[in-house]
């Protein structure tokens, strides 16, 4: 951790997202707030979180469910107390994000087609997202935080119908994730621009279609970046470096920088909280 707020700090970014998919940075280790804040503190920094992937809100497993609608909720109280770094060292006007993925759920595999599950009992999948989205609801409030809803390998029909729902709630807004909607097709893209008015999050990282990369450094790879930067500018969303490696983010950085693009876009100096590597 110290790491990677060093790394920030250098690079002149403004915040880390920390990813719960690693192991030390679990809920337990998160709820460690008075140490987050006292590093954020001395680099001028703050913090977003990112759900763990394997998140699956609608497992038919009420116990598996209910596990992760636990670790929502003790990570939205997380985010409470890391507020104040958002308003000192951020913009007060974005949200505080908690990035989440739809999980696919498992599909039966047929003679002649594959039966996605969540398809199949759709009634039972979309009965789970509207109570997390009551649950969430109540533990948000109105502290200025928002779950986020970030683009994968391309959203399922179900998954659409369902991210509509959540939406349909001010807690909820949508993350674009440019380099995987590069890889996939550009697929998500017409349902995205539809709600681009709830875009508050971007994972910005280049990428190529054929073969499909992801994750590389800004101007390695195919996306018209520039366009999809002044995207952002202009909906005031907060932007994460999402490259894998140290030297990945000081190139990226690198691109931003030149052309005048940190006098043209707010959006310029962000990092994911990633292990440097």
């Amino acid at each position: 951790m110290e790491d990677n707020v060093a790394l920030c700090q250098s690079l002149g970014l403004k915040f880390i997202e920390l990813n719960m998919n690693f192991p030390e940075y679990q809920v337990e280790w998160l709820e460690q707030t008075e140490y987050l804040i006292g590093l954020a503190e001395k680099a001028g920094i703050y913090y977003t979180i990112h759900l763990d992937e394997n998140l699956n809100i609608a497992d038919f497993n009420r116990l598996v469910s209910g596990a992760y609608l636990e670790t929502v909720r003790r990570s939205v109280e997380v985010l409470k107390k890391l507020l104040p770094l958002r308003d000192r060292y951020g913009d007060p006007a974005q949200p505080l994000t908690l990035n989440m993925h739809m999980h696919h759920g498992i599909y039966i595999t047929l003679p002649d087609m594959k039966v996605q599950m969540y398809d199949r009992d759709f009634d039972t999948y979309l009965k789970s997202f509207r109570s997390f989205r009551e649950w969430c609801e109540r533990w948000i409030g109105n502290s200025g935080i928002r779950i986020v809803v970030e683009n994968t390998d391309g959203f399922r029909r179900y998954e659409e119908k369902a991210i509509e729902m959540l939406l349909e709630s001010p807690c909820f807004g949508l993350t674009w994730d440019i380099g995987h909607s590069k890889t996939t097709g550009e697929k998500d893209v017409p349902f995205i621009l539809e709600h681009q008015d709830r875009l508050l999050h971007f994972h910005i990282h280049d990428g190529s279609e054929n073969p499909a990369k992801n994750h590389l450094a800004l101007g390695d790879g195919e996306i018209d970046l520039a366009e999809r930067l002044r995207l952002a500018e202009s909906l005031n969303a907060r932007c994460v470096l999402e490259t894998k490696t140290i030297e990945a983010l000081k190139k990226s950085v690198q691109w931003l920088e030149k052309d005048n693009y940190k006098n043209d876009l707010r959006t310029y100096r962000y990092i994911k909280g990633c292990r440097p590597f």
